[in-house]
Parts: C-alpha cells; sequence; structure tokens
C-alpha cells in the first residue's frame, strides 16, 4: 500500500523534486496549500527554500500555523527539510523579529566558519543523537545548500552534524517531529533511503 504524504505548499520550496523523490520510495505525495487537506494528514513534509521571514509570512497568511501546532501535539509524523527545519525554531539571524514556529527553543545563526557562504554540496553526516530516520554510522553523504544552521538550546535534539570549518547542526528531532537542514531529495541513493525512512516510520 503507497502511503499518503502532505508535502505543503506554502508558496515556496523544492516542491517537485520532494514529491519526485517520494514517488520514487512507493509513497503517495500529495502536494497541497489546501487547510482542510493539511489538517486531515496523516504525515507531513515542510520543504522550504528560501528566506525565513517570507515563509512565516506565507505559513501565517495561508492560515497553516495553528493547524501545523495542532500536528504537532498530537503527535503526526513531521519531516522538515531545510528552511523547513529552521522555522521550527524561535528567530533566525535572516530575519530579526519575525518569530518562527517555536517548536525548538534555540536561534538560527548565519554559519560561523571562514568556508564560503552559502554551504552548497556534499559533506558527510556525523551522527549525534539517535534517529529514527537517520542512519547511525558516518559513511553518508547528503547535498545541503544554506547559509544559516540551527543552533537549539538543548544540543540533544542534534541528531546530525557535518564539518564546514566549523560544526554545522544538519539534522535536528524529537519525538515526532524530526528535520533535515540538508536536502535528500538531491541526496542520491542516501536521500532516498532516508525518505524512505520517513515513509515506513511510524513513531
Amino acid at each position: 500500500m503507497r502511503e499518503e504524504i502532505i508535502v505543503i505548499d506554502y508558496g515556496m520550496g523544492n516542491l517537485h523534486s520532494v514529491a519526485k523523490a517520494l514517488a520514487q520510495v512507493g509513497a503517495e505525495p500529495v502536494v497541497t496549500g489546501d487547510p482542510a487537506l493539511i489538517a486531515a494528514a496523516k504525515k507531513i513534509i515542510l520543504p522550504g527554500v528560501g528566506a525565513f521571514g517570507d515563509c512565516m509570512a506565507n505559513l501565517t497568511e495561508e492560515g497553516l500555523i495553528p493547524i501545523l501546532h495542532s500536528h504537532f501535539a498530537k503527535g503526526t509524523p513531521f519531516l522538515g527539510i531545510c528552511l523547513g527545519m529552521q522555522v521550527l525554531f524561535e528567530s533566525s539571524e535572516e530575519a530579526p523579529g519575525v518569530a518562527g514556529l517555536g517548536v525548538f527553543k534555540g536561534q538560527v545563526r548565519l554559519l560561523p566558519t571562514k568556508e564560503k557562504i552559502p554551504h552548497m554540496g556534499w559533506n558527510r553526516l556525523e551522527p549525534a543523537s539517535p534517529s529514527p530516520l537517520l542512519p547511525a554510522t558516518k559513511d553518508s553523504y547528503v547535498y545541503f545548500v544554506h547559509s544559516f544552521h540551527a543552533e537549539p538550546e538543548d544540543k540533544s535534539l542534534i541528531t546530525a552534524t557535518c564539518d564546514y570549518g566549523c560544526t554545522v547542526t544538519a539534522a535536528v528531532g524529537r519525538g515526532s517531529i524530526q528535520a533535515f537542514q540538508f536536502h535528500p531529495e538531491k541526496s542520491s541513493s542516501t536521500g532516498l533511503s532516508l525518505l524512505r525512512a520517513f515513509k515506513e516510520w511510524q513513531p
């Protein structure tokens, strides 16, 4: 049976590539911004490419923030990708004064590195805290495109890091809420295996 996964369309993000990758692993992606469909979702992905402030403005305008918080409260399996991970935090240096979803305490900050920004390309994941979606080995390479990363107050939220002249928060999670800073849909067979793990995950 193909599991339906809602990919939230809020006017930003890499929707087509995420949906295509989900279909490749046997899921049934439904790309929608319809609040009623999102409210009824059994699994949710919040993708994102763009700016923190624009993302929060669009989610607010579409009436999706209360729906997301309802899902967080009841334990609906949720995966945030890239910007979809950053907005789980309280705020971002990219958009001073704009509140994030505040699911996790902490801020999103510009990468403190002397390397070129944005961080763009392949990097090796370093496992941190256990994750239901990530492998426990150091042999997984995934694709990043970003200039900012999350700095959680509670470091146990960090499920993976990578090195880019600094320690980058590559993934976070607690319970039914998991998120990747990298793009699984652009990460070849490794990324597909992570999306397959999300499809099969029953927290």
